[in-house]
């Protein structure tokens, strides 16, 4: 059959139709993402939540971009860097969007990633461990720790240290006071400064991620006193679960740009829905090299299992949850309570819930 222009072109418009059919339909918003901006203290598992989103590009795929994330080190900064809008998202403590409340802007968390304090563990010096420091107790006996225990939290005022400070309020020292009232509290910064100030002997004893704790270990410079892993130490303390990390925003973010916050909340519940199906390796290939790799991988590999044993997958922040938190919170963190209708927005997390059925 001889092969016309016109027969050349209905035949290849023709196909063109076709072939454009069954191509799937480009994703409208991928053109037209917005940046917001997020923000977190430290590259550490503990916001996995974030770095999986941003490697998965499930940011992008709920049409929002996320260039980098702020990471001032100490939750103390993060909760800053919200309250003067230099961030739109935080994840972090969940005491911080309280402070950010009581000092007159109302911050809501919007989710939490687990029900345990994974830095709430306590690491001790080596040196004083085989001086027999094997416990909370005994950092309140200046005879065996050689002066008053300096114990670091990342910042004063961080979740480091409030929940710090609380382990310590609630364990009582020999004389019957709370071993808080034997030590001093400092500022030990980020990772590098924290296990090089332990390692060092500038710190008796430093608040811990699984990351600093598997480290101190691993090298030999420390060795773990406080372990929330432990049950029992953990309920002895604080008596059940409690909404920790929490994602937080500001009241005025809701009201002004819901949109934005449900995709923040989506690709957040999507990366904690793809870290619960997911392999522990093949976590740690995701997120080792461009977030973690002052770590050994051994020791990511170890924070991962740590922390897929404490978090929370369905993101839901329940009242009674929330109630027993606020006995660590106050007055630590905040002069009075807050109520839960003021400080937890749940109708984010329940329609991701419906949108990504796991």
């Amino acid at each position: 059959m001889r092969l016309t222009r016109r027969r050349f072109l209905l035949t290849t418009g023709a196909t063109s139709v076709v072939l454009a059919a069954a191509r799937p339909a480009p994703r409208v918003h991928a053109a037209i993402a917005r940046t917001i901006t997020v923000t977190h203290s430290v590259s550490t598992f503990v916001y996995g939540q974030h770095l999986v989103a941003k490697e998965k590009k499930f940011f992008e795929d709920e049409g929002v971009s996320v260039p980098s994330f702020i990471v001032p080190g100490g939750g103390a900064k993060v909760a800053q860097a919200l309250a003067a809008g230099q961030a739109m998202f935080a994840l972090g403590d969940s005491n911080h969007p309280l402070k950010i409340t009581e000092k007159g802007r109302d911050a809501l968390m919007i989710f939490a990633t687990d029900t345990r304090c994974s830095y709430a563990n306590i690491v001790v010096r080596q040196d004083l461990f085989d001086k027999d420091v094997r416990s909370v107790e005994a950092l309140a006996d200046p005879r065996r720790v050689g002066r008053k225990a300096v114990v670091a939290a990342t910042a004063i005022g961080s979740g480091t240290h409030v929940y710090g400070v609380y382990v310590l309020k609630e364990t009582k020292a020999a004389d019957g006071t709370p071993v808080n009232d034997h030590v001093d509290w400092v500022g030990g910064g980020a990772s590098t400064t924290m296990l090089g100030g332990l390692k060092a002997g500038k710190f008796d004893a430093i608040m811990a991620v699984p990351e600093w704790q598997f480290a101190a270990e691993s090298e030999g410079f420390g060795r773990v006193i406080y372990d929330v892993l432990d049950e029992r130490a953990w309920n002895r303390v604080f008596g059940g679960p409690i909404p920790v990390t929490v994602g937080y925003v500001l009241r005025e973010t809701v009201e002004r740009s819901p949109d934005l916050v449900q995709a923040y909340v989506n690709a957040n519940y999507r990366a904690q829905q793809w870290i619960r199906r997911a392999k522990d390796e093949e976590i740690v290939e995701l997120l080792h090299k461009p977030y973690m790799d002052t770590f050994r991988r051994e020791d990511v590999v170890k924070s991962v299992r740590y922390y897929k044993t404490i978090l929370d997958w369905d993101f839901h922040i329940a009242e009674r949850d929330y109630a027993n938190g606020m006995k660590v919170w106050l007055p630590l963190a905040v002069e009075k309570p807050v109520p839960y209708a003021r400080a937890v927005d749940m109708g984010f997390v329940r329609k991701a819930q419906a949108t990504y059925k796991s």
